[in-house]
């Protein structure tokens, strides 16, 4: 449950005669295709649904479905059940192959300048921040949500505009080996890699062999391509090398560190935005970031250093800057009118990571509460941490005190044992899953309180926030543009 909705972007047309091409396969009829689609549930009328097979489903199942929801026509590779003789099909050989030269197809027929972005924790707000500030200068294409996997990532491509400027794609990973062949289908100019951290830490066996992984984004590089790099990442030194091997000849560095190309010289945050003033290759700016946070301060540096990358105006990117709003699951806020009283919900529940973690407790800590209000962490599990599962979680209870948590709730095993070593009077109620701890969750909160929810993906977090929007009615905070100097 969100407390706005998100609309699905369009995408460019496909007709038999190059749905055919691309795919190397032959149509039954002619169509003409406004989107690309892989779900039956999430297609729209008039895209082109490819009917991929996984180890738990098989799309050709679900191709009458896609029809009944309007689809102008479906990649097969086999019969589909329950379509009429008339139905538009391109059949071939395998719709995943299929699929990747529809998004191989697009990005030939494209001029744009295309930005990949990859990192441990900021990709998809460092995307969307991109996505916003260069559609406000020239016709931009980016991938939806999270779509950055082998599945996502040609998705994305194929539903790129000719027409576009600007691609803008994120590529994601819990393996290495997994990020190079995305890279090389994007074939960026610019590749943003957002820092290194213990992410995924159960696949590997050090933080440099993460940076290493995160390094198989320059693979794909176009040859003039330029590296955007974490200046105050501890494995900067490591990425770089890693860009100069691949032939990469220009580096530009974001932080606060003194050698970087796009240096924070000051940040005043605000509970809900930030002023912030930056020299970008010796350029001073000052501009306010829509979102809060010091994480959001280093990701609008990113983001200023890939616009600059990309060869465009860096100064109205800095502008657009103070129009970015929270994701869903990513810091979005909502603000509940209950009978027992008004509170806000900071939706954090998309994912979790130590480091995602630390930065959404400072945010929370920085929020004002009303009048006896307080503020709530409610945690699930941090996942795939390997053998530092259990010191990583204890590793939060500095922050929680830092960010002067009033109240924890707890879902999972390894939150389980940092919540039993807090404080008796933090502790708010304790489960092996949310469901557990969601209606303890929605009885404790009242008048004032603000109330963040987090965890990986795998423990279901969006449904305590879910129970907590259910309470009462809902409104979206308002996100104002800072009246200086628009």
């Amino acid at each position: 449950m969100n407390c706005d909705a998100r609309s699905r972007g369009t995408a460019a047309p496909w007709t038999e005669i190059s749905a055919a091409a691309a795919t190397g396969g032959h149509f039954t009829h002619p169509f003409s295709a406004s989107g690309v689609s892989i779900d039956s549930r999430t297609s729209a009328p008039g895209d082109l649904f490819v009917a991929l097979r996984g180890p738990n489903f098989d799309g050709h199942e679900y191709v009458a479905d896609s029809f009944a929801n309007g689809a102008a026509a479906a990649v097969v590779h086999e019969s589909p059940k329950g379509t009429t003789v008339d139905a538009p099909l391109v059949v071939v050989r395998d719709t995943m192959d299929a699929l990747n030269g529809l998004g191989a197809w697009a990005r030939n027929s494209s001029t744009a300048r295309v930005i990949a972005v990859t990192g441990s924790v900021g990709k998809t707000g460092i995307k969307e921040a991109l996505k916003l500030v260069l559609s406000r200068q020239a016709p931009t294409s980016a991938s939806a949500g999270s779509l950055n996997n082998h599945w996502g990532v040609p998705l994305s491509l194929a539903r790129m505009s000719p027409m576009s400027a600007f691609g803008v794609f994120e590529l994601g990973m819990n393996h290495a080996g997994e990020i190079s062949p995305l890279s090389r289908m994007i074939r960026p100019h610019v590749a943003v890699v957002t820092n290194v951290a213990a992410v995924h830490r159960a696949f590997f066996a050090s933080l440099t062999a993460i940076a290493d992984a995160k390094a198989e984004v320059f693979d794909g590089l176009e040859a003039d391509g330029i590296a955007v790099l974490n200046r105050d990442d501890p494995q900067f030194a490591r990425l770089e090398a890693a860009a100069r091997t691949r032939g990469v000849s220009r580096v530009v560095g974001f932080g606060a560190c003194a050698k970087a190309d796009v240096r924070l010289v000051e940040a005043r945050p605000e509970s809900e935005a930030s002023a912030i003033t930056a020299e970008v290759f010796g350029k001073r700016l000052e501009y306010r970031l829509g979102v809060p946070g010091s994480h959001w301060v280093v990701n609008s540096l990113a983001v200023l250093g890939a616009v600059h990358a990309a060869g465009t105006d860096v100064a109205a990117a800095a502008r657009a800057l103070a129009d970015l709003a929270p994701l869903s699951g990513r810091g979005q806020r909502c603000r509940v009118f209950a009978p027992g009283g008004t509170f806000l919900v900071i939706d954090e529940s998309y994912n979790a990571s130590p480091a995602s973690v630390e930065a959404a407790l400072a945010v929370l800590g920085a929020a004002p509460t009303g009048p006896g209000g307080r503020r709530i962490a409610v945690l699930g599990d941090m996942l795939e941490l390997g053998e530092e599962t259990a010191a990583l979680h204890a590793a939060l209870a500095e922050p929680l005190e830092r960010a002067g948590v009033d109240l924890v709730f707890a879902a999972g095993a390894a939150m389980g044992r940092l919540y039993d070593a807090l404080p008796a009077a933090m502790r708010g109620a304790s489960a092996a899953a949310a469901t557990g701890i969601s209606e303890s969750v929605t009885a404790a909160v009242g008048d004032g309180d603000v109330i963040m929810v987090k965890g990986s993906a795998a423990m279901g977090m969006a449904g305590v926030v879910g129970s907590l929007l259910a309470a009462g009615d809902v409104a979206a905070t308002t996100h104002r543009r800072a009246a200086k100097g628009r």
